[in-house]
């Protein structure tokens, strides 16, 4: 009831902030000249909102976006606000780990640090399609091309913290709906099977192995001593085009939790208070909603379905088609 109360009132919670906090409030008085951040999904809803206000705290942001125009067209929306802002665009389509490779390969080659990864990009709702890896595309997309993407990327951001003693972040996208999954969290066995498909439960599958992703990683980071903190987020109920194979149906939920939902610049506080907020430095592991940590569904708590996860992930890169 506590957790309704703030979010329906905007009522802070230990952090100082709260559901109605926006993403320009919880970064206020940052200077993040010094950093360089990846968003991945940057160019549309709470991606392009995080994006500009990184930008206007001072950081160096790439935007890793699949629809190059809409890319460009962000560029061009964050430069017209802030001239001074440092945006790079590249190319980068989750569902295809030939994308993933390449994005890296090309990040990589400007030699650039790297301080901050948002693994924000999804899709959701959508009908049973398999990746052009031959991988069901919701998890696909919102997991297995993210878990590519951080491992392409961990030893510049290993290396960048060492090098600078600033503490690097990962920042994973969750959402609440990993407490609707199938039964044993992660389904294995069947995860290609269209008759065992339900495009609610898949969506909710995927956002519970971005937790589990996030804490197994946490974990491994840590026995290795590695300067880079890696958390998960639920950012909130907002309508942006994430919802677009649920348009009517959400919609319609709106009309009666209406106080519940946020806008997009509440939706990107979340993500930008984990991903900078010195409140947090060391702080691994956690789930957060509403710029608080929150506790997450039993299984994200799981440590063997993490591993087993990453196991099958691995596979899964090695061995797709």
């Amino acid at each position: 009831m506590v957790g309704i109360f703030s979010l329906v009132t905007g009522y802070p919670g230990p952090s100082g902030f709260g559901s109605a906090s926006t993403a320009e409030q919880v970064t206020e008085g940052l200077d993040a000249s010094k950093l360089t951040a990846i968003i991945t999904g940057g160019a549309s809803g709470i991606g392009l909102e995080t994006a500009q206000v990184l930008a206007l705290r001072g950081a160096r942001v790439i935007i890793a976006a699949r629809n190059m125009e809409a890319a460009y067209n962000a560029k061009a929306l964050i430069l017209e606000n802030n001239p001074k802002a440092r945006i790079i665009t590249i190319q980068l389509d989750l569902s295809s780990l030939k994308s993933v490779r390449a994005f890296a390969e090309e990040f990589l080659s400007m030699d650039l640090p790297l301080n901050i990864l948002i693994n924000n990009a999804g899709i959701m709702f959508c009908p049973f399609q398999l990746s052009k890896d031959g991988i069901e595309l919701q998890f696909a997309t919102n997991h297995l091309g993210h878990f590519l993407l951080t491992n392409l990327l961990l030893e510049k951001m290993k290396s960048t913290a060492k090098s600078t003693g600033i503490e690097g972040r990962i920042v994973n996208l969750s959402s609440i709906a990993h407490h609707h999954t199938y039964g044993g969290g992660i389904n294995f066995a069947q995860l290609n099977d269209p008759t065992a498909y339900s495009d609610k439960k898949a969506y909710g599958q995927s956002k519970l192995a971005n937790i589990l992703h996030a804490k197994e990683l946490s974990r491994r980071l840590k026995e290795e001593g590695a300067n880079i903190t890696v958390n998960s987020v639920h950012p909130g109920l907002i309508m942006t085009n994430l919802m677009k194979h649920s348009f009517f149906v959400m919609n319609l939920i709106k009309v009666f939790t209406y106080l519940c939902w946020k806008n997009v610049p509440q939706g990107a506080a979340t993500t930008c208070f984990v991903a900078t907020h010195p409140s947090l430095k060391g702080v691994t592991a956690k789930y957060f909603q509403d710029c608080n940590e929150d506790k997450p569904n039993i299984l994200a708590d799981d440590e063997k379905l993490a591993k087993d996860l990453w196991q099958f992930s691995e596979k899964l890169v090695k061995t797709a088609l």
